[in-house]
């Protein structure tokens, strides 16, 4: 495995809190743009849904991080909802009536988009370092012990030590752990760590 030196730097990427929500209801201004946007954060990444509504004709598209998932370019009903897929997991845009326009609001694994998102906040974990210079994205999944590296599901090998456990894998290149130990308080419940080359890896909100 490699191994780090002085000129490596492990450290927490923080740009856009990585449990951050962004959900805009935008102003059309030309025929081609979206009426609503949502940002959020799934085990393979932060994704971005983009819907697109036309008031007269019916007209329905959703875009998935820059691709076309769904057209419907006719639709005798101006409210509803429309089912796709993002990262894994289904999703459900709903058109809703307020007044004399319309409303739009997401939904993700069978639930609104705010509360997926907190119950992801509390049954996973993530870290993002940086290694000479490139930023990774590290994502521990509670309640399976599944592990994301780049958006990508690596294979583990777990090993009971002393005061816990340690599940090991790489993050290019350079061998690295997850250790799980008891906080020692039962509202408190587990401890999740991760080591890089034997440094420890500050967590990112998630």
């Amino acid at each position: 495995m490699a191994s780090l030196t002085t000129n490596d730097v492990i450290g927490s990427a923080q740009k856009v809190p990585d449990d951050a929500i962004e959900s805009r209801h935008l102003k059309m201004t030309d025929p081609g743009d979206f009426d609503a946007e949502w940002t959020f954060p799934l085990a393979d990444g932060r994704h971005r849904v983009q819907f697109q509504h036309g008031t007269t004709s019916g007209k329905r598209v959703v875009v998935v991080d820059g691709k076309e998932m769904l057209r419907k370019n006719w639709m005798f009903h101006l409210v509803g909802k429309e089912t796709f897929d993002v990262g894994g997991k289904k999703a459900c845009i709903h058109i809703d009536p307020k007044g004399m326009s319309y409303e739009y609001w997401l939904e993700v694994g069978g639930k609104s988009l705010e509360k997926f998102v907190e119950q992801r906040r509390k049954s996973t974990k993530t870290w993002l370092p940086a290694l000479r210079g490139q930023h990774h994205r590290v994502v521990l999944e509670k309640d399976t012990l599944d592990v994301y590296v780049d958006g990508q599901k690596v294979e583990t090998a777990g090993e009971f030590v002393e005061d816990g456990t340690e599940t090991h894998f790489t993050v290019d290149r350079f061998s690295c752990y997850i250790k799980a130990v008891s906080s020692g308080h039962r509202h408190a419940g587990i401890v999740h760590s991760l080591i890089l080359d034997g440094q420890e890896v500050p967590e990112t909100t998630e």
